[in-house]
């Protein structure tokens, strides 16, 4: 019986590939008709998403293939849902974070950033977050956790290493014992927390350990002391409580780092995937809404939310792995000696970056460019420089539009500056300088499958709509009527929140995106009043390691247990919800006009999976 079930278990994937479309073919067999077709083409394509059976980017192909074979859409049509406006604005937004990640640009911001705000723990834990969320607000979340787990464990082991050789000094000049002859030294005070029990070292393979009088290790924890070396009671009580002390540190800050490249991801329009797709679904659904999902807009409304889910992710996680201790976690009236050693560690890695090239200073320089004419292009409150030179009549210049002209310019600039003659160490003359970008690196480094995903998702809101399964849902979600509308927008948020935890958010959004607005235009509320808070709660994915790849590279960087991630996440995703909907209801309201129902949404039909 055990055999069998591991032998089942081994070939789950293969299983769900064949019998999932079996089991659910009676529902277009015996109910008929292209809304029962369609039904069972999003049915499938979502236990596939769930499961991951096959690779997201391949199951978002199957409107493809199923549609026309079914008499839902023509190929053609089908085919065209793969490339929009919106994909654009997606492939500029990459080609931006590729360039700011291939001249280490973004590595720089860290780095300065650490260095202006100390060594003081609870300083640095937000230093860490808000660079990370700043840097996950132009680059990928993913690419933001790799880059700055590797310095927070860099910092934490000359931390651990620091307070190591103080306490070896101090008990030296106190004549310790054998193995302690140090001379006097003193405590790193910038890390003497309120909760003495509390832990860690870690990095063996990515958490933090102490290199000072550190000898045996598992799993990044020293063990023992050095062979053959007499250790005092007192000298093994004090390692025992500094190695918990850095444990525990060191797990709070890998979570840190990856909570706030999640939260961060939600400020900008291109931060992350769902975010596009909503302005994707709402330009497919409502082609009259006016640009109401623009960079500017977005920003405007996420941007502030972001904040302040930071600022209480930083606290929990400060009183869950700091303490309390409010004069020793930020220092005030503490020696700074001990916070010199690892102040240098980065400095150090400041100085190996050198002066600011000519390729970073042009690339800051078409960053900050393209930020500018985002937010100028419509700006909501005044006629925006699109408007008043292109569109007169007509939504000519989008988003996309200003995304794409400046990426274009990475392949166009020269990485260095241009000098007219000059010759080679071998005496030969020296060749034109690349440009800022080539081919190769973008095609190794852009994922080409998040446009296969999100367009299955386009194509899946399409075929609701040409085969009438979106006039049946909003038909049949009309009794929600009578249920406050805060009350909807919370228990939506809470379900897309959970969902997330076991789905891509990308998926997440795609499925449930288009049902929202078919419920919406039913029960005659705004579209956005639900769409907005999903699609930023899709990101919230915290309690899970695989629930988003930033979450899996801190557990394997941080000594993490399922259970540490999920008691802190648990809270961070009922605190997204709830900071969330306060935003929606308060600026957000004012800012879209979400009391009112609008006509740009009173349609016939919307497309809704």
């Amino acid at each position: 019986m055990v055999v069998c079930l591991t032998g089942l278990w081994r070939y789950r994937n293969y299983l769900i590939i064949f019998l999932s479309p079996l089991l659910i073919l009676p529902l277009p067999i015996i109910v008929g008709g292209p809304e029962a077709s369609c039904g069972y083409v999003i049915i499938l394509m979502t236990l596939y998403w769930c499961t991951e059976c096959m690779p997201l980017a391949v199951t978002g192909l199957l409107p493809v293939i199923l549609f026309p074979m079914m008499g839902i859409m023509e190929s053609s049509e089908v085919c065209t849902q793969y490339m929009k406006d919106s994909n654009m604005l997606f492939v500029g937004g990459l080609l931006m974070a590729i360039a700011v990640e291939q001249w280490n640009l973004h590595k720089r911001i860290a780095l300065r950033v650490l260095l202006i705000v100390g060594m003081r723990p609870a300083l640095l834990m937000f230093g860490f977050m808000g660079t990370t969320a700043f840097l996950s607000m132009w680059i990928s979340n993913t690419a933001a956790t790799a880059m700055m787990l590797p310095i927070t464990n860099a910092v934490l082991k000359q931390l651990c290493d620091t307070e190591a050789q103080a306490e070896e000094g101090e008990m030296g000049g106190r004549g310790a014992g054998p193995g302690t002859g140090i001379p006097k030294g003193q405590d790193n005070q910038a890390f003497v927390m309120g909760d003495k029990e509390n832990s860690i070292t870690i990095y063996d393979g990515g958490a933090t350990k102490c290199t000072k009088d550190v000898k045996p290790m598992k799993n990044g924890i020293q063990l023992e002391p050095e062979p053959g070396v007499e250790e005092s009671p007192e000298a093994r009580e004090r390692r025992l409580k500094r190695e918990a002390k850095y444990l525990k540190l060191g797990k709070g800050m890998s979570l840190s780092v990856c909570y706030a490249a999640s939260i961060g991801g939600t400020a900008t329009l291109t931060g992350t995937a769902p975010n596009l797709i909503l302005k994707g679904q709402v330009d497919e659904l409502f082609p009259g809404n006016g640009d109401i999902v623009n960079f500017a807009s977005w920003f405007g409304f996420s941007f502030p939310n972001m904040v302040l889910m930071l600022i209480i992710s930083w606290l929990w996680l400060l009183f869950m792995y700091l303490g309390c201790n409010m004069k020793k976690l930020f220092g005030c009236g503490t020696n700074k000696d001990g916070d010199k050693e690892p102040y240098v560690v980065i400095k150090n890695e400041y100085k190996k970056l050198g002066s600011v090239s000519f390729a970073e200073g042009c690339i800051l320089v078409l960053f900050v460019l393209l930020v500018l004419l985002w937010f100028t292009r419509e700006p909501g409150f005044m006629p925006g420089w699109a408007t008043v030179l292109f569109n007169k009549d007509k939504l000519y210049v989008t988003d996309g539009t200003v995304a794409m002209l400046m990426s274009t310019l990475f392949f166009l600039i020269p990485s260095q500056l241009p000098r007219c003659g000059g010759y080679s160490e071998n005496g030969k003359p020296l060749k034109a300088p690349p440009t800022l970008l080539n081919w190769d690196v973008v095609h190794k480094k852009m994922p080409w499958n998040i446009f296969l995903l999100v367009g299955g998702g386009f194509a899946l809101a399409r075929g609701s709509e040409t085969s009438g399964l979106s006039q049946w849902l909003g038909e049949s979600l009309a009794p929600l009527q009578s249920i406050p509308p805060v009350a909807i927008s919370l228990l939506l948020s809470l379900l897309i929140a959970t969902f997330t935890e076991c789905s891509s958010n990308v998926a997440t959004t795609t499925l449930f995106l288009p049902i929202l607005a078919s419920m919406a235009v039913a029960i005659k509320l705004h579209p956005l009043y639900v769409m907005l808070p999903c699609t930023i709660c899709a990101s919230l994915a915290f309690m899970l390691p695989v629930a988003t790849a930033p979450n899996a590279i801190a557990f394997s960087y941080g000594n993490l247990k399922v259970m540490d991630m999920a008691k802190a996440g648990f809270v961070l995703n009922i605190i997204g919800v709830i900071t969330i909907n306060i935003a929606l209801n308060t600026w957000g309201a004012a800012m879209f006009n979400l009391n009112t129902f609008p006509d740009w949404a009173n349609v016939t039909t919307i497309p809704t999976p």
